[in-house]
C-alpha cells in the first residue's frame, strides 16, 4: 500500500478541510440535539438527507488520486466535504477516519437467481430456487474469521498519511440489518412465500428459525471475538437517524470489549407491508425480538408502513427507540398511535425530489403538513433512497435548507 507524494499531499489537504469542519460549533450543537431526541425529548424535527445520487453530484466527488489505496481514503473525505458545503442538515462531521476490520463468514450458502431488466432502476423478477420441500439445515451455522494482520496493516498505512490530522480508528461490527424474510423471498419468491404462510407454515417457520439461529450465532461470535464497535456516535442506525445517545453504552461498560447491549440493533420486514398484524407477529416479530433483545436500544422498520402496527411492535420490541414511518404510512394515524413512546422516524417520499418540475414551495407544504400532525411526537426526518434528482443537484441543497428552516418553527 504505497502512494505518491502528490497523492499524499492531496489526501492531507482534504483531511485538513475535514478537520476544520469537525471543529465547527455545529457539531456539538447537533450532538446535543440527537442526544435529546434519542432520550425521547421533544426538539425541533431533525433533518437528514442520505445522498444516494452520487452519480449526479459532479466534480466534487470525482477522484484525483489514481492509486486505489489513495482513492480508498480520498472518496469518503470528498463526500464529507461535499455534504458540508452543500447540504447542511443534521448530520455530524466527526473528524474520524474509520479503518474497517476485515471480518468474514460463509453466508447462508444459498444463491438467489434473478431476471434483471436493462434499466438500472427497473424491477427484477425473482427466479425461486427453493421448491418447498428443502431442509432448512441447508443453511450451515457460520464461522466468523477476522484478519487482524490486514487490519493492522491498513491502520498503520492510513495513520501514517492522516493520523496527525484526523483521528484514525479501527472499526468492527457497528451496524445491523436483520431482514430474514426479505432475504428468504429472494430464494422462494414473494407470492410463494405468502402462500407458504397458509399452506406450509411449519416448513416456513423451520427456515426462519434456522436463519434466526444463524444470525444469533454471528452475534455470539462477534462479541466473543471482540470485533464490536460502539454505534452511539455520529452514524445512522439502520434506516433511521443518528445514534448519539447517553443511554449507551450500558452499565459496566469496558472500553476494551464492546458488548451487544452497548449497541443499537436494527430489524425490518419490508416485504410485509400488506400482511396482517397477526402474521407480522407470527412470522416476523417472533424472530426479530430474539435478535433485537440482545441490544441496548433498537430501530425497527424501513420502507414498510407501520402506522397500524405500532402497539404490536412496541409490545414485542420493548427496547425499540426509533420506529420507521415510511412514505406509505398514514402520518396522523401513526403519530396518534406512537406519541412519544419511540421516535417517529419519518421517511418522506424520495420521488418528490425527482419530479419533472421542481417546486420547493410544494415541498414545504408537504413537510409542514407532516410537522403539524406530529407535534405530539419526537421526530426525525430521513430523506433517503434517492435515485435521481434529474441532474439538478441543487434540489437536494434547497430541500435541506428549506426543511431545516421549517423544522425550527416546530421546536
Amino acid at each position: 500500500m504505497t502512494i505518491s507524494s502528490k497523492e499524499r499531499n492531496i489526501l492531507r489537504d482534504l483531511a485538513k478541510q475535514v478537520a476544520e469542519i469537525a471543529a465547527d460549533p455545529h457539531q456539538d450543537r447537533t450532538r446535543r440535539l440527537w442526544n435529546k431526541v434519542n432520550r425521547l425529548e421533544r426538539t425541533r424535527p431533525l433533518i437528514l438527507l442520505h445522498d444516494a445520487t452520487q452519480h449526479e453530484t459532479g466534480e466534487k466527488v470525482q477522484r484525483a488520486c489514481e492509486n486505489d489505496a489513495a482513492w480508498y481514503i480520498e472518496h469518503p473525505l470528498r463526500h464529507e466535504i461535499y455534504h458540508w458545503e452543500h447540504m447542511r442538515d443534521d448530520y455530524i462531521w466527526e473528524g474520524v477516519f474509520h479503518v474497517r476490520i476485515p471480518i468474514h463468514h460463509e453466508g447462508y450458502g444459498i444463491e438467489a437467481k434473478w431476471t434483471r431488466p436493462d434499466q438500472v432502476f427497473g424491477a427484477s423478477h425473482i427466479d425461486g430456487v427453493l421448491k418447498g420441500d428443502e431442509d432448512p439445515h441447508l443453511i450451515p451455522m457460520p464461522t466468523v474469521t477476522v484478519d487482524w494482520d490486514e487490519a493492522a496493516r491498513q491502520f498503520e498505512f492510513i495513520s501514517d498519511v492522516l493520523g496527525d490530522i484526523l483521528r484514525v480508528e479501527k472499526r468492527g461490527i457497528d451496524g445491523y440489518w436483520y431482514a430474514t424474510l426479505d432475504d428468504f423471498i429472494a430464494w422462494r419468491g414473494i407470492e410463494q412465500t405468502f402462500l407458504d404462510m397458509f399452506e406450509r407454515p411449519e416448513w416456513l417457520h423451520g427456515w426462519l428459525d434456522r436463519m434466526c439461529q444463524f444470525n444469533l450465532s454471528l452475534l455470539d461470535q462477534y462479541e466473543k471475538l471482540g470485533v464490536l464497535s460502539l454505534n452511539n456516535t455520529g452514524q445512522c442506525i439502520g434506516s433511521g437517524g443518528i445514534g448519539y445517545t447517553d443511554k449507551l453504552p450500558a452499565d459496566g461498560f469496558d472500553p476494551s470489549r464492546v458488548r451487544l447491549k452497548d449497541q443499537w440493533g436494527h430489524a425490518t420486514t419490508q416485504i410485509f407491508s400488506e400482511v396482517s398484524p397477526a402474521m407480522q407477529e407470527e412470522f416476523a416479530l417472533k424472530y426479530e425480538k430474539r435478535f433485537l433483545e440482545r441490544f441496548g436500544l433498537s430501530n425497527y422498520g424501513c420502507c414498510e408502513p407501520l402506522d397500524l402496527k405500532v402497539d404490536l411492535i412496541l409490545k414485542n420490541i420493548p427496547n425499540c427507540r426509533k420506529l420507521s414511518m415510511s412514505p406509505k404510512a398514514n402520518i396522523a394515524r401513526g403519530a396518534e398511535a406512537l406519541g412519544k413512546r419511540a421516535i417517529f422516524s419519518w421517511k418522506p417520499n424520495p420521488a418528490w425530489l425527482g419530479m419533472p418540475t421542481w417546486d420547493v414551495d410544494w415541498q414545504r407544504q408537504q413537510l409542514q403538513d407532516a410537522f403539524e400532525k406530529t407535534t405530539g411526537c419526537v421526530v426525525e426526518v430521513i430523506m433517503k433512497d434517492l435515485h435521481t434528482v434529474r441532474g439538478e443537484v441543487n434540489r437536494m441543497w434547497e430541500w435541506v435548507n428549506m426543511a431545516v428552516k421549517l423544522a425550527e418553527q416546530y421546536a
